[in-house]
C-alpha cells in the first residue's frame, strides 16, 4: 500500500462561464424600456494553496481528476449570473508546480501561497451591455468561455532543516528514531527506508526538523538506486549530517570511501538555480555504531583523517545513545544561525511585470492545402470572441465581424494575400472554418434591421443574387403616393402648396409610402396640410 507521494499528474478543468441573457423589458407605461438582459457569471477556478498540516500528494494520487463549479446564466432584469465556487486544493508546503513540459511554474515554499493552476472561463455579456448607439436594442448576447483544461505535475520537495545523507543501511532510520518521535522502519537489509521520513528534533530552546532519505549508493545522480528519486528531498535542507556505518562487514568498503562516494553524488547533483550547491552547505560527520568494539577501534582511526578535513566529527551509537545529545544541540546551532541570516539579509525588490501597449494582438499564418491556402489567425482576442460568438444568431455573426475588423483582422487577411471567399480558420487544432467575404459596415442597416438579425448576411437583396422576376419577400408593400401620411399629390421639389388657414403646417423631407424612393435623394422641402 501507497503511503508516500511525492509525485503526482492532477488533469484539471476549471469552471465555464455562464451565458449572457437576451431580454427586453415589457413594462406598462414604458413602451421604450430597452433591453435588461443580466451577464454570465464567471466559471469558478482551481486554486492551489500551500497548507502545513498537508504532509503528503497521496490524496491526489488516488483522485487526479479536480474540476472547478461553472457560472450561472444571466437573466432579465438586469440580473447577472452567479459566479461558480473555485476549488482550493491543499498542498504540502515545499511544491513545486510544473507544466507537462517540465517547466518550473510557481515553488510554494511559503506558507499559505495560493496559485491559480486552471483559470475559470468568463462570463458572457447580456444584450443590456451590448447596447450602443449603434445598436440600442441588441438581439443577442454573448456565451461563456470555457475554463482552463489541461495537466499539471505536482512535485513534493521535503522542507527539513537537516538532511541524514548516506549509504543504505547506516543507520539512518535508526538515528531520527533515537532523536526524534518518529518510527521509521528499521530493518538489516538494504533500502529499507522508501520514502523520506520526518521527524522534531528539541534541543534546548531550538526545534528543527530533521529528514531520513533514503540510502544514496554511486550512480545516485545518474539514476542508480533510489538516490535519483529522493535526491530533490536533501536540495532545501540547511545542513547535511553524513552518517558512516564503522561496523559494515561488506569488503572494500570503509567510512573515508564511503563518504567520497557521497561527496561526489551530492556534487554531481545539480540544485536549481538561485539554491547554494550541495558540498556548500554546512555538514557534519557521525560516525555510527561504536557500540560495536571493532567499530569503536575504526572510528578512532578515521577521526582524525576526517578532521584534518575540515569537518567536526561525532561518535554516536544509536543502541546506547552514546554521542546523541552533542550531535543534537551542533545541529541546533547550525539551524539556528541559518535561521538569523535571512532575517538581517534585506528583503528583495518586487519586480512588477506589465503588458506592453504595443503587444501584438494576432498573427495570421498562411497554410498550404489540397484546396488552396488556408489562413489561420492565432490571437488571444480572435479565439476568445470566437468562443463567445452564437452563430446561430445573424446579428452575433455581425457582431463578431465587426469585432474582427476593428481589431484589423481583415487588414491583416489582405496583407497575407487572402482574396473573397478564401477558407479563414480563427484558432489551433479543429477551430472554427469561415469562407471569408470582407466586411461592409453601414449604421443604418443595423439600426433599422430586426432583432437577431444582419442584412449583411442576406445575400437576396443584392442585384446579382436577387431573382429577375420577383421581388424580395421581405419587402414592404409600397403604398400610393396620395395615400401618404403627407397629403397632397406629388409635386416638384420647389413647388409650395397654399396654406389652409386655422391649419397647422409642418415640413416633410422627401416622400412617404414609396420605399423604392430614398429620402436622402429628395432634397426639397413640401408645405402640406396635417388636418
Amino acid at each position: 500500500m501507497v503511503t508516500f507521494v511525492d509525485e503526482v499528474t492532477l488533469h484539471l478543468r476549471a469552471g465555464k462561464g455562464g451565458n449572457g441573457c437576451v431580454s427586453t423589458r415589457r413594462e406598462k407605461f414604458k413602451p421604450l424600456a430597452g433591453p435588461d438582459g443580466g451577464n454570465g457569471g464567471d466559471g469558478g477556478n482551481v486554486v492551489l494553496v500551500a497548507d502545513t498540516q498537508t504532509t503528503t500528494l497521496l490524496a491526489y494520487h488516488h483522485s487526479p481528476h479536480r474540476t472547478g463549479g461553472n457560472g450561472g446564466f444571466g437573466m432579465g432584469d438586469l440580473r447577472s449570473g452567479i459566479a461558480g465556487e473555485s476549488l482550493e486544493l491543499l498542498v504540502p508546503v515545499g511544491t513545486v508546480v510544473k507544466d507537462t513540459n517540465g517547466e518550473v511554474l510557481l515553488d510554494m515554499v511559503e506558507p499559505g501561497m495560493r496559485y491559480i493552476a486552471a483559470a475559470g472561463g468568463i462570463g458572457g455579456l447580456g444584450n443590456a451591455a451590448l447596447s450602443n448607439p449603434k445598436r440600442k436594442a441588441p438581439g443577442f448576447a454573448l456565451l461563456g468561455t470555457p475554463g482552463w483544461e489541461g495537466e499539471v505535475v505536482l512535485e513534493l520537495k521535503t522542507i527539513a532543516d537537516v538532511a541524514l545523507v548516506g549509504y543504505p543501511s547506516a543507520g539512518k532510520s535508526s538515528l531520527i528514531a533515537a532523536m526524534s518521535a518518529a518510527r521509521p522502519k528499521i530493518a538489516d537489509y538494504p533500502f529499507t527506508t522508501l520514502h523520506p521520513n520526518l521527524g522534531v528534533v528539541q534541543a534546548g530552546e531550538v526545534r528543527y526538523t530533521v529528514a531520513d532519505v533514503p540510502g544514496l549508493i554511486e550512480g545516485a545522480s545518474e539514476g542508480r538506486g533510489l538516490g535519483l528519486e529522493f535526491l530533490r528531498h536533501v536540495e532545501r535542507c540547511t545542513a547535511l549530517l553524513h552518517v558512516l556505518d564503522c561496523a559494515t562487514l561488506e569488503p572494500n568498503r570503509d567510512p573515508i570511501s564511503d563518504l567520497d562516494v557521497i561527496l561526489g553524488e551530492l556534487a554531481a547533483y545539480e540544485v536549481p538555480e538561485g539554491q547554494t550547491p550541495l558540498l556548500e552547505r554546512p555538514q557534519l560527520i557521525a560516525l555510527n555504531k561504536i557500540d560495536v568494539p571493532e567499530a569503536k577501534d575504526l572510528a578512532d582511526l578515521v577521526r582524525p583523517e576526517l578532521e584534518a578535513r575540515g569537518y567536526r566529527v561525532f561518535e554516536i551509537s544509536t543502541v546506547s545513545h552514546e554521542g546523541l545529545r552533542q550531535l543534537s544541540f551542533a545541529l541546533a546551532s547550525l539551524v539556528e544561525e541559518s535561521r538569523v541570516a535571512p532575517v538581517a539579509a534585506p528583503s528583495p525588490e518586487r519586480v512588477v511585470l506589465r503588458t506592453r501597449a504595443n503587444k501584438v494582438e494576432f498573427t495570421v499564418r498562411v497554410e498550404g492545402g489540397t484546396y488552396g491556402n488556408l489562413y489561420r489567425v492565432l490571437g488571444e482576442k480572435p479565439v476568445r470572441w470566437v468562443q463567445q460568438t452564437d452563430f446561430a444568431n445573424d446579428e452575433a455573426v455581425g457582431y463578431l465581424a465587426d469585432r474582427l475588423a476593428k481589431l484589423g483582422v481583415e487588414d491583416g487577411l489582405f496583407r497575407a494575400g487572402a482574396v473573397p471567399g478564401s477558407a479563414v480558420v480563427i484558432g489551433e487544432g479543429d477551430a472554427v472554418v469561415f469562407d471569408w467575404e470582407p466586411t461592409l459596415t453601414s449604421t443604418a442597416e443595423l439600426m433599422t434591421a430586426p432583432r437577431g438579425s444582419d442584412p449583411r448576411l442576406f445575400e437576396g437583396h443584392r442585384r446579382t443574387s436577387a431573382a429577375p422576376s420577383t421581388k424580395s419577400a421581405w419587402m414592404p408593400r409600397p403604398r400610393p403616393a396620395q395615400r401618404s401620411k403627407c397629403s397632397g399629390s406629388p409635386v416638384g421639389p420647389k413647388t409650395r402648396r397654399a396654406r389652409t388657414p386655422g391649419r397647422k403646417t409642418s415640413e416633410c423631407l422627401g416622400a412617404f409610402g414609396n420605399p423604392d424612393r430614398a429620402p436622402a435623394r429628395r432634397k426639397g422641402r413640401l408645405l402640406v396640410d396635417l388636418g
